[in-house]
């Protein structure tokens, strides 16, 4: 039982982390997390937090390619 009281706060840490990785990659592209989020929620674009972190640290690309439709989204 220590093991599932210790892992239960491990998992909420490492869900804050995934804000952080993005959050990292929404700066080095000119535009605020909770406008990032704004903009997908706008633009139809349903990815989860966990998926949006790995694509910022796996496909800077598509990352920036999610960001600029959400960009968009943002300026109409």
């Amino acid at each position: 039982m220590k093991y599932a009281f210790r892992d239960r706060r491990a998992r909420k840490r490492e869900f804050r982390h995934y804000g952080l990785r993005a959050l990292m990659r929404c700066r080095s592209n000119n535009i605020s997390y909770s406008r990032l989020i704004d903009g997908m929620k706008k633009t139809g674009i349903e990815l989860d937090r966990k998926i949006l972190a790995e694509l910022a640290v796996n496909d800077p690309q598509g990352f920036a390619q999610v960001v600029a439709t959400a960009k968009g989204k943002q300026a109409a």
